[in-house]
């Protein structure tokens, strides 16, 4: 089913709740953006300079999708001052608007937001003039455990990832290919 560029309506997603999934799921929105020639840049809040598979897909499938980590990694981490993560996600918030007003990116990912939003990094009042300054026609995905109320209320889609059963309860690490 073809669908004509004047008929696209920009979506706000959000993908939240406790379990795994959230970038993932938004990875896979991405992917099926770029399936269709669309051009997306997915912004990561927390995830500092580690190296994911994300970060590998984003060099695979360029120009098309941008990946940036802006995070300082795990912010309940000692080893990293509380002010660098705060300059981080100001940063990433900068970037955020300037890829959503561009008009160059289909879809914007703004992957583990809504936990810097938790950790107290940036402010609601921050990520809904994100969700004003986009433009009619482009996507935008917010992840991240513990969305508020009022981000839910302002959001197209809404998906709350329950976990029912992970590996890591079982005792076994994070496996490269399946967590990161």
């Amino acid at each position: 089913m073809e669908q004509k560029d004047e008929e696209r309506v920009g979506l706000t997603v959000i993908f939240t709740g406790d379990g795994k999934g959230k970038t993932s799921a938004a990875l896979g929105v991405v992917a099926r953006c770029v399936g269709h020639g669309g051009r997306c840049k997915m912004i990561q809040f927390i995830k500092g300079s580690m190296k994911s598979g994300e970060a590998g897909l984003g060099k695979t499938l360029a120009p098309n999708l941008e990946i940036e980590q802006v995070g300082r990694g795990f912010t309940w981490l000692a080893d990293v001052p509380r002010e660098e993560h705060i300059q981080a996600a100001r940063e990433g918030l900068e970037l955020a608007r300037a890829a959503l007003v561009s008009g160059v990116y289909d879809l914007v990912a703004l992957d583990e937001i809504l936990y810097a939003l938790r950790a107290g990094l940036v402010e609601v009042e921050q990520i809904e003039g994100l969700i004003e300054a986009k433009p009619a026609r482009t996507h935008l995905i917010l992840t991240g455990r513990g969305a508020p109320q009022r981000l839910i209320d302002r959001a197209d889609m809404v998906t709350s990832m329950t976990m029912v059963k992970h590996h890591s309860s079982a005792g076994i690490k994070a496996q490269k290919c399946m967590d990161f």
